[in-house]
């Protein structure tokens, strides 16, 4: 099984404020971004790529990922910023508005030209219609020489409502075709899924809520912009004790000898299948993933 890393938390945060890159240092998120685009004035877009990518090249940041969200290769600062993060310590490069396959092919091959670490993974943020009508091809992507680096699909939900004029209503009824779309690529190609973000910062009930939904629906994680929201992300896209310990004990009875080969079994008055013991393991290395991160 491929390891599993935890992504539960995963927060934005401004390329232009210095005061944020340092505390981040602090915070209890399995993933930061630092944000080059939409959180940054034309005016301090080359003060903050280079503010940016020397808090990434100091490191400092422990087990949390650290993920540099660059402009579009078509604005101004898009090449600049691709070649700066090609250079860095940085996990990903996320990359704004990918919509089609050759988005991802031609950050690849880009990156590969400039001698970016094999380790620097790509990062795709799904947010207009033409991303839905395509998502099963971009994530395909990932089976190209030149996608290889492919790694997570981000879902950005304030500008897919933008583009598509759907309103952001509670439960978000409006998206959920389009969220579980980009979910089914990303599944399918066996990349990571994360969630867009909650605009209400002090709405912790109602970020609970969506976080719940994200889960269910079968996402890693979600995007945060405070600090204030990491606590209900990491609890809500962490397993219950109750769901690892079940988790241990499919796995404990699977390994038994009088039930190698078996299909299904019963335990504790239920029917298990093999595919609840593939669950199960999923389950139980995310748990251990979380703990580790803690203990670390």
């Amino acid at each position: 099984m491929t390891d599993i890393r935890p992504r539960r938390s995963v927060l934005y945060m401004p390329g232009s404020n210095a005061r944020a890159l340092e505390k981040a240092r602090t915070l209890d998120a399995d993933c930061l971004i630092f944000d080059l685009e939409d959180a940054v004035s034309p005016d301090q877009k080359e003060m903050a790529r280079q503010q940016v990518l020397a808090a990434v090249n100091a490191g400092g940041y422990g087990h949390r990922e650290v993920v540099v969200r660059m402009n579009a290769l078509s604005a101004p600062w898009g090449i600049g910023d691709l070649e700066a993060i090609a250079e860095s310590r940085a996990d990903a490069i996320l990359v704004p508005k990918a919509e089609t396959v050759d988005d991802v092919m031609s950050i690849g091959r880009i990156l590969s030209r400039l001698g970016a670490r094999p380790e620097l993974k790509i990062w795709l943020m799904m947010e207009t219609p033409r991303a839905v009508l395509n998502a099963g091809s971009i994530a395909e992507a990932v089976e190209e020489d030149a996608g290889r680096r492919l790694d997570a699909l981000v879902i950005g939900t304030n500008d897919l409502a933008k583009e598509t004029r759907a309103q952001m209503v509670p439960g978000r009824v409006t998206m959920l075709p389009w969220i579980a779309t980009f979910v089914a690529a990303a599944r399918a190609n066996d990349l990571s899924i994360i969630d867009g973000v909650y605009n209400e910062m002090d709405d912790m009930a109602g970020l609970t809520e969506e976080c719940r939904q994200g889960r269910d629906l079968g996402m890693d994680g979600k995007t945060l912009i405070h600090p204030k929201q990491i606590d209900v992300a990491n609890r809500v896209f962490a397993p219950s004790e109750a769901e690892v310990a079940w988790g241990r004990k499919i796995i404990a009875a699977f390994e038994q000898p009088e039930n190698a080969g078996r299909g299904a079994i019963a335990l504790d008055g239920k029917m298990v299948e093999r595919l609840h013991a593939e669950i199960a393991e999923k389950t139980v290395a995310l748990a251990d993933a979380i703990a580790a991160r803690g203990a670390a």
